[in-house]
């Protein structure tokens, strides 16, 4: 019988930015197994409603269960975690569950001028769990908070482009731009933004693009290895680490939409082969709103 402390650990993400989390639990854990799950198809989160991110987390949810037989979870979005990690967690209490929020905890400590910028998806920045947490924390620091609709749906989209040798005139370099601007003035004197919480996981991957825009000096947050340190502690509390005996780790990678953009974003993000790339359909309940919000 395969032990527990074997079983594979449960990433899944609306698309392939869940992989910046991939990546950073990878080398937290190095002796794990993993099954990645891109939900493409269903994509973008962030401008869905509550009730439809939360139909495909559950799907999802039950289909790492009973097909991969995941030992922990980690929802590897933010608007997931916003809209439906307390209802997986009270469907699931016995499985390691761990969630994505903007990091603007580590941010207020940061922060040298008291103004933190911090980008989202419009489902994660308008939701109840970021309003409250963000209630909690004002104070002495001034957070700036801008969702920039589009953005992860143009990186997705541009994973299986050649990088360009400048950013400036694709898609994505557009809409970042547009949104910086939005935000006023970045930097590190009085009355700037001298730290920006980059509060969803597509958008480590257009850390140039909103590097050149912003400055040198900004200070970039982000949440993979905070993620990667609470997973670690989580299944070493259940006893459910791998050992460095354990078997050569695995990663496996599936994707609800195109698999040439799943391949694309794995080899030049992970270096990990076309071969560990495969699709999967996994429908969601009957109850399921067919419409946006």
């Amino acid at each position: 019988m395969t032990s527990p402390n074997s079983q594979p650990i449960g990433v899944f993400d609306s698309g392939v930015g869940g992989l910046s989390v991939l990546r950073a639990l990878r080398a937290e854990l190095p002796h794990e197994r993993f099954v990645y799950l891109a939900d493409s198809a269903h994509a973008p989160y962030g401008e869905r409603g509550d009730a439809y991110v939360g139909a495909r987390t559950h799907a999802i949810t039950r289909h790492l269960l009973e097909q991969h037989g995941i030992k922990a979870l980690v929802v590897a979005c933010n608007t997931a975690t916003a809209a439906a990690i307390h209802e997986v967690r009270s469907r699931y209490p016995a499985l390691p569950l761990v969630g994505l929020e903007p990091a603007i905890k580590p941010a207020l400590a940061a922060t040298q001028t008291g103004r933190v910028g911090v980008i989202g998806t419009r489902g994660t920045l308008t939701s109840a769990k970021f309003g409250k947490l963000l209630a909690s924390l004002q104070g002495s620091t001034e957070f700036v908070v801008q969702p920039c609709d589009g953005l992860a749906h143009a990186i997705e989209r541009s994973v299986d482009r050649p990088v360009p040798a400048s950013p400036e005139g694709t898609e994505t370099w557009a809409l970042c731009e547009r949104y910086i601007e939005a935000m006023g003035a970045f930097g590190t004197a009085a009355g700037q933004m001298d730290t920006l919480v980059l509060g969803c996981t597509h958008y480590i991957f257009a850390e140039r693009d909103l590097r050149a825009l912003v400055g040198p000096e900004v200070r970039f947050i982000e949440t993979g290895e905070a993620v990667a340190r609470q997973t670690r502690r989580l299944l070493e509390g259940a006893g459910l680490l791998a050992g460095p005996q354990a078997q050569t780790p695995e990663v496996q990678l599936f994707t609800t939409g195109g698999l040439p953009q799943l391949q694309s974003a794995a080899q030049r993000w992970l270096e990990l082969p076309a071969a560990s790339c495969q699709t999967v359909a996994i429908p969601s309940p009957a109850t399921e709103p067919s419409g946006t919000a």
